[in-house]
């Protein structure tokens, strides 16, 4: 059952929807409890966070633990992050590493250096290693042309060995993709898809500087399946300026209508002092915080009563979906792309800004293009910071992803694994704990916590509780709201 509480004319009133059979849990939508746990916090697509990365890891340490790996620390198969960066437009709402500009031949200057940082990653690692998971993202990948997409893939494969059954995906831009590009990025081995739409509703496309047409994104999702793409997915943002109830509802029917096996509904943050381009949004035509809260209450009704499993977060799929599947068998897990089922490999990361892990360390590339191309031409990799994690990182790493993708999280396993009497070293964690089962967050009867269906929204707030460095570590991050 999935009990929605709904706030807007009529404060009191109740609505109870019947989610897809297959649904692994019941979900709660408590406006209450949303409300009075308003705030801000990490994402966790890792722990530590990004924002606790240091300057003092360096090249020499990411070489440590690419030589960790080569010598059998570590043999399962990895996960490859490219961040292309390139944009011909800018989209204020964007908070993305970008660089924007119309000249192409810029990213044949780009791929000489991703050619670069491969070899000397592939240099110390020593093999060609196995590849079950490959991500393009930007930036704006398909900026690249046929032929430099083409030169790329032939880069990967000289490098690492693709294997059959991999997943192996990259983010559209509607708008600057042909049918006969969809077909190319087959016959390349992409089998998954991610499609930017944001928002289907012209004024606030023009708001936002980003003007798609349906008939341009329908015909790449449908180009998508005719080509044999495995998943296509679709990314939407709630909170950008003109957005009500009304509106985003004619958006998601056309997208329900479409039927993607994947649906993505973030929350935007506006952030101007951190993210120049926001600075072009006008902040009188946002959608106020009760308003933001009315839309995703009622896009969550919408999209459970079409079907959609709530995955976690911001995202939802079809009950048949991997994502589903591996959420009711208990396999989900979480990387810096979000909800995977890979995401316990070693990530190599190539290109600016580009975030990695291979085994207990993070690493972070150069941020500015000059510094990244300039570390390539003195042979170095460009790390630019990372971090290696402790035990008690790599603990309440372990426990925040059990909580984050499986709403759960066994006492017992987690004293087994790493030697530790459980109530004892998170004795204070505890104590925050009881006041969020007072709240019918979770349940906890020692040996076993549950998430309640009423926390699963809430699942953030509930992870910040074991994040020792949010606790302990001043930063100089904004975090997003947690709804």
């Amino acid at each position: 059952m999935v009990t929605v509480y709904r706030k807007t004319h009529h404060r009191d009133q109740k609505m109870t929807v019947t989610p897809h059979p297959f649904s692994p849990e019941r979900l709660e939508f408590d406006r209450d409890l949303i409300e009075k746990l308003d705030g801000a916090g990490p994402r966790y697509t890792s722990y530590p966070t990004a924002d606790r990365f240091a300057a003092n890891f360096s090249e020499a340490d990411y070489r440590h633990w690419l030589e960790q790996r080569r010598i059998g620390a570590n043999r399962k198969a990895i996960s490859l992050y490219a961040h292309l960066p390139f944009c011909n437009t800018v989209c204020y709402y964007c908070g993305c590493n970008k660089i924007i500009t119309k000249d192409r031949s810029r990213a044949d200057i780009y791929l000489d250096y991703l050619e670069k940082e491969l070899k000397l990653t592939a240099e110390v690692l020593g093999s060609r290693e196995k590849l079950i998971q490959l991500h393009f993202g930007g930036g704006t990948p398909t900026f690249l042309s046929d032929a430099q997409l083409t030169r790329l893939m032939a880069m990967l494969h000289q490098y690492f060995e693709f294997l059959p059954e991999g997943e192996y995906s990259i983010e559209i831009d509607p708008r600057k993709v042909s049918r006969d590009t969809v077909f190319h990025l087959a016959r390349l081995g992409f089998n998954r898809m991610s499609v930017g739409i944001q928002d289907f509703e012209p004024a606030v496309q023009r708001a936002v500087n980003r003007v798609q047409s349906e008939a341009e994104t329908l015909e790449v999702i449908q180009a998508a399946r005719d080509a044999g793409f495995k998943s296509v997915s679709v990314d939407l943002i709630y909170g950008l300026p003109l957005q009500s109830c009304a509106s985003v509802r004619r958006t998601l029917d056309k997208v329900i209508a479409v039927a993607p096996d994947r649906i993505a509904l973030y929350n935007y943050a506006h952030l101007p002092t951190v993210f120049m381009p926001q600075r072009r949004i006008n902040e009188a035509e946002l959608p106020s915080a009760t308003e933001k809260l009315d839309i995703l209450q009622q896009s969550v009704a919408q999209l459970t009563e079409a079907g959609y499993v709530f995955i976690g977060m911001d995202h939802f799929a079809k009950p048949d979906d991997e994502l589903a599947v591996a959420l009711r068998q208990g396999r989900l897990q979480r990387n810096f792309q979000g909800y995977s089922t890979h995401a316990d490999c070693d990530l190599i990361a190539i290109g600016v800004s580009a975030i990695g892990k291979v085994g207990a360390c993070y690493s972070q590339n150069e941020k500015e293009l000059d510094a990244y191309y300039a570390a390539l031409d003195a042979g170095r990799l460009p790390v630019l910071r990372g971090l290696t994690l402790d035990q008690d990182d790599i603990l309440r790493r372990s426990v925040i992803q059990a909580l984050m993708c499986r709403f759960a999280l066994s006492v017992e396993a987690t004293e087994q694994v790493f030697g530790i009497d459980f109530a004892d070293y998170f004795a204070a964690e505890l104590e925050q704990l009881a006041e969020f089962e007072q709240d019918g967050l979770l349940s906890f009867d020692g040996d076993f916590l549950m998430v309640a269906p009423k926390g699963r929204f809430l699942i953030r707030n509930i992870a910040m509780v074991f994040d020792r460095h949010l606790r302990e570590k001043r930063t100089q991050a904004r975090y997003s709201k947690t709804i």
